[in-house]
């Protein structure tokens, strides 16, 4: 077999395109650029390989990888193994999908536009906000466009921050906050929630306080109590979200908040590594110009026919860079499409049940897991767990057992070094938790 047969490029290719640029080799292409520049040898990679052979080669690096068809996963901590159906896939490998950029040309682009549309419609029905932009880059940096709506809004300079926020969005907020003139303050938790008063006395002069529902814990903190203690302070109350909580759990703007933001990679991506997914924003009218990425709206043609438009465009290859809300020229559309399909092949009920299930499993797991819990507060579909070991440490052996138990806690949180994270969602079963229990009791002994 052909060592380059699994190539496009052949020698005659290479030969034709060198002929047709007016070179003789590839160097020449590269004179311009200094000598003490270059590389200057060649790359230390093996001989070339058959396709077949290669093939091979590539499976058995692909097969150290672990993924959660051959390890028992409770891994959570922003990134949950939620199901993902296959009409998700099915819509996303379509081809006026997959293929599509931004949707500069509305009479090129209606799909794409009223995909975005109804996306912004859910989101704005699961948040109880006025409108959605068409996605944000993950749910970190929507925290930081959060921030940049209320630094203009108040014109306040000061960020609060409850420490039960996902540790990775507080360091992407305080990693920007230098950018628009921000102090960044935190509030400790107590107990695995966070204090409406503690809240209260370091909101004072603050532009927003961003929490988040259910905590980075799987706590359920006092919401209400918290927006209310923000807004009464003059701040914008920010509540951080799960979508998949939102069948369960009351809308963020039928508590107060200004605003709701998050991850969106609990309904309709898989885990994929980390990223990327999608991040969503929500906010109230008064909020819709400051609001980063786009937003689409409806309108009829001069024939009276329903269509689509971007209505508002605040990027800063759009307008005046001096106007812009975001410099972020990446959003997630074809992501947040495979949350929409999601969101609508589970419907209300499925919504629900979603949560129950999530809820009932993470009830199931206090009762068998034969640890105490680190925070006596209600939870969703996370539970802490006091280990007799450092958590690090159980999760190290418990692998060893096919089995990863959760995230600990210590990693992000000093003091917490005998936490484990457990999260449990629809794809975990009750057998899957006595397993887990068993496999905790046996590393922990």
């Amino acid at each position: 077999m052909s060592t380059a047969g699994y190539l496009s490029l052949t020698d005659a290719d290479l030969a034709a395109m060198l002929d047709a640029i007016g070179v003789d080799s590839i160097d020449d292409l590269f004179e311009q650029i200094p000598e003490g520049v270059r590389f200057g040898r060649a790359l230390d990679v093996p001989e070339a390989l058959p396709e077949a052979a290669l093939v091979r080669h590539l499976e058995e690096l692909a097969e150290r990888n672990a993924d959660t068809s051959r390890e028992l996963s409770f891994l959570g901590m922003g990134i949950y193994d939620h199901y993902v159906p296959a009409i998700a896939d099915t819509f996303l490998s379509r081809g006026e999908f997959l293929t599509a950029y931004t949707p500069y040309q509305p009479e090129m682009s209606q799909g794409v536009l009223q995909a975005i549309f109804e996306y912004q419609t859910a989101i704005c029905e699961l948040t109880g906000m006025d409108v959605s932009n068409a996605s944000g880059y993950d749910g970190a940096t929507v925290a930081a466009d959060a921030c940049f709506i209320a630094r203009h809004h108040t014109g306040r300079t000061k960020v609060v921050l409850a420490e039960t926020l996902n540790p990775q969005v507080r360091q992407v907020v305080k990693t920007y906050a230098p950018g628009f003139g921000m102090e960044v303050v935190e509030v400790p938790h107590d107990g695995g929630t966070t204090d409406p008063a503690a809240l209260a006395d370091a909101a004072h002069d603050a532009a927003l306080v961003i929490f988040q529902q259910p905590n980075a814990f799987g706590c359920l903190e006092p919401a209400p109590e918290l927006a209310a203690a923000a807004a009464n302070a003059g701040a914008l109350p920010v509540a951080h979200v799960d979508l998949a909580s939102l069948g369960l759990l009351e809308a963020p703007g039928n508590y107060g908040c200004a605003m709701a933001i998050g991850e969106g990679q609990s309904i309709g991506n898989y885990q994929s590594y980390g990223g990327p997914h999608y991040g969503f924003l929500a906010a109230r009218t008064e909020f819709i110009r400051r609001m980063p990425g786009r937003i689409v709206g409806e309108t009829t043609d001069l024939e009276g026919k329903r269509g689509f438009v971007l209505t508002l465009q605040t990027r800063e290859q759009h307008i005046r860079r001096e106007k812009a809300t975001s410099n972020m020229t990446t959003n997630q559309t074809l992501l947040a499409l495979a949350g929409l399909i999601t969101l609508c092949w589970l419907g209300p009920e499925g919504l629900r049940e979603l949560g129950e299930t999530c809820t009932a499993l993470a009830a199931y797991a206090k009762e068998r897991v034969g640890l105490p819990v680190a925070f006596e507060r209600p939870h969703f579909k996370e539970i802490a767990f006091r280990t007799p070991i450092p958590a690090r440490d159980v999760v190290a052996r418990a692998r060893e057992h096919g089995v990863h138990p959760g995230y600990p806690l210590g990693r992000d949180y000093p003091g917490l070094d005998d936490v484990l994270l457990v999260a449990l969602t629809e794809k975990r079963t009750p057998a899957d938790v006595d397993r887990l229990a068993e496999v905790l009791a046996e590393v922990t002994s």
